[in-house]
């Protein structure tokens, strides 16, 4: 599994951080609702919806985390505004996902689905993104539950509620549509470097009500 990373202490630059963030010392709990119990023996990952031969896949826990493992140096920014640089993500890179379960030709978004009906869609392109990875561990240490143990999605180019913790599975799309934040007024993109942090900051063609 991957080790931790020695970064070098001290401000971060200002190039470093996207407009309206600070930055954060040690990783903030932020989420909605209460912290799921883990049953590994009920646990599974589902990919569904539009794929290529019209199957669903699963994967138990075990089967899961036996996935090509991989890590990847990555900030998270937190639409709260705050932002922690450099961390190391260790787990199944999306694009696996898609390589073992094909979508199908029309797929344009997927909505990754978590605990509790949880969900949050994304462009096709921003999953199959080489550095989006369903991350299980952080700095070489498995997630803590209050993180997103078992597994959460990382998606480091977009803001950190784009992944969710406590995932479960992915659902292919033929057509975008919003997920829980994205239903709440949140931005249907997410970019960071943009601030599209709220739904009324959307411009045409960045939300499927347009």
């Amino acid at each position: 599994m991957g080790q931790p990373v020695e970064r070098e202490s001290g401000a971060a630059a200002p190039s470093e951080l996207p407009p309206g963030q600070r930055l954060q010392r040690g990783w903030p709990v932020t989420h909605y609702g209460p912290v799921p119990k883990f049953r590994p023996e009920r646990w599974e990952f589902r990919v569904f919806g539009a794929t290529a031969d019209g199957e669903k896949r699963c994967w138990n826990h075990e089967e899961f985390t036996a996935l090509p493992y991989t890590t990847v140096v990555a900030d998270l920014h937190c639409v709260t505004k705050f932002s922690m640089l450099g961390a190391e993500w260790g787990g199944i890179p999306a694009r696996t996902i898609l390589e073992l379960a094909p979508p199908a030709d029309g797929v344009t978004h997927v909505m990754v689905w978590a605990e509790y009906g949880f969900s949050s869609n994304l462009r096709l392109t921003d999953f199959a993104s080489e550095r989006t990875i369903f991350a299980t561990h952080k700095d070489g240490e498995l997630l803590t539950a209050e993180h997103g143990f078992p597994v959460r999605l990382v998606v480091p180019h977009l803001y950190a509620w784009k992944g969710p913790k406590w995932v479960r599975g992915v659902e292919y799309m033929t057509a975008d549509r919003r997920g829980f934040w994205e239903e709440r007024g949140y931005h249907n993109i997410g970019d960071p470097w943009k601030e599209q942090r709220y739904s009324y900051q959307e411009g045409p063609g960045e939300g499927p009500d347009l």
